[in-house]
């Protein structure tokens, strides 16, 4: 039985996420993917690679088109940055 998740935060932001931009894009697809339809997630990035805006929201358009919408939140205080996928 698959497991229902309403909108909640995937943290992308440390470890192996500050030196791996694909896997940061792996990680959100598959997050997205979990979100239930009628919510959303906070993909949480690493400051390392900049705003997500300009190298993940291209990549979730692309595989979802207008089934999402995204919203950049802001840059958190600790560097990192906040995208949010509503599905």
């Amino acid at each position: 039985m698959k497991k229902t998740i309403l909108s909640w935060s995937a943290s992308l932001e440390h470890g192996e996420y500050e030196l791996d931009q694909d896997l940061v894009i792996q990680h959100g697809i598959e997050a997205v993917d979990e979100t239930t339809k009628g919510a959303y997630v906070n993909l949480v990035t690493p400051n390392t690679f900049g705003n997500p805006v300009e190298y993940l929201s291209p990549v979730l358009k692309e595989k979802y088109g207008d089934s999402i919408q995204i919203k950049y939140i802001d840059q958190c205080g600790c560097g990192g940055y906040v995208l949010r996928i509503y599905k």
